[in-house]
C-alpha cells in the first residue's frame, strides 16, 4: 500500500494526478441524464416524443440519457430542458 495518499481525499488524489476537472464533469454528466431520464418517467413521456419536442432524433436522446456518453452539448442541454418544460442553468462556481 502506498502511503503516500494516506488521509488525503479521493479529491486530492484526483486533483494531484490531474483528473479531478475529467472526474466532475463525468459526474455531471451523469446526474444530467439522471435527471433528464427522471422528468421523462413522471411527465410518461417517450424517447420518441422527447425527440420530437427536441426537433432531434431518437439516436441522440438514446445518447443525451447514456450516463456514459459525454458528448452532449449546452445546445442539445437546453432544447432537453425546454422540452420538459424546465430551463437550464450553467454556473462557475
Amino acid at each position: 500500500m502506498n502511503d503516500q495518499y494516506l488521509g488525503d481525499t479521493l479529491d486530492d488524489f484526483l486533483e494531484e494526478e490531474g483528473l479531478l476537472a475529467e472526474a466532475e464533469a463525468i459526474a455531471a454528466k451523469r446526474v444530467i441524464a439522471w435527471q433528464i431520464s427522471l422528468l421523462m418517467n413522471e411527465q410518461n413521456l417517450s424517447k420518441a416524443e422527447m425527440a420530437r419536442r427536441m426537433q432531434t432524433s431518437r439516436a441522440a436522446v438514446d445518447r443525451l440519457l447514456d450516463p456514459n456518453n459525454e458528448s452532449a452539448t449546452l445546445t442539445t442541454l437546453e432544447k432537453a430542458a425546454l422540452a420538459l418544460g424546465k430551463q437550464l442553468q450553467v454556473a462557475l462556481v
